[in-house]
């Protein structure tokens, strides 16, 4: 049973008050993912998208913690810099992070606030981690999170389908072209 009408939504869905997150999509994890092409070209579609119509962007960067400051209880590494095919210009937003939640240890919350974004289009690495994570932590704080189904990934492909799933009975799971679509109704 869903929770939610996914028609309903979609008119809070406005280029207006909307800004295009795209999750850690960095070297390491573009080369692990289970559909690499697929994803980068849908990727680059929304992101050129998004620019056409002035959507703004922020990118997230995993950006370890010198090895003192470092949690013991996760994996500290670095999956090197944002993939150069969909590298950041003048303008974007470059968010260096620590966590799955792109709200936590960051000033997202304040820059949305600021821009007066309620909503927030997710993309990115991975669907299953950090892309739900915050998704689910955006709805928590009262924003509408939209995930852009073709332009999320995962290197587990079965975790990625039922993290798709999951997010789908809680806010709008929706294509390319349906958000492309919804931006340009909708200023």
């Amino acid at each position: 049973m869903s929770m939610l009408n996914p028609e309903e939504l979609k008119r809070f869905i406005k280029r207006s008050n909307s800004v295009l997150v795209v999750w850690d999509v960095q070297e390491a994890l573009v080369n692990a993912v289970f559909n690499r092409e697929e994803f980068l070209a849908k990727l680059k579609e929304l992101i050129d998208g998004a620019r056409r119509l002035n959507v703004p962007i922020v990118y997230t960067k995993i950006t370890p913690f010198p090895e003192r400051f470092a949690s013991p209880f996760r994996r500290s590494w670095n999956p090197g810099d944002i993939y150069k095919d969909v590298y950041p210009r003048e303008g974007d937003v470059v968010l260096n992070k620590n966590t799955t939640s792109i709200f936590v240890g960051t000033n997202f919350e304040l820059l949305l606030r600021n821009a007066g974004i309620t909503t927030i289009v997710f993309t990115g690495i991975a669907t299953d981690i950090g892309v739900e994570t915050s998704a689910r932590h955006a709805q928590a704080l009262g924003y509408l999170p939209v995930v852009a189904k073709e332009a999320v990934s995962s290197a587990d492909k079965a975790a990625h389908e039922r993290s798709l799933a999951n997010m789908a009975r809680l806010f709008p799971v929706l294509t390319n072209a349906e958000i492309l679509e919804l931006w340009e109704r909708n200023p």
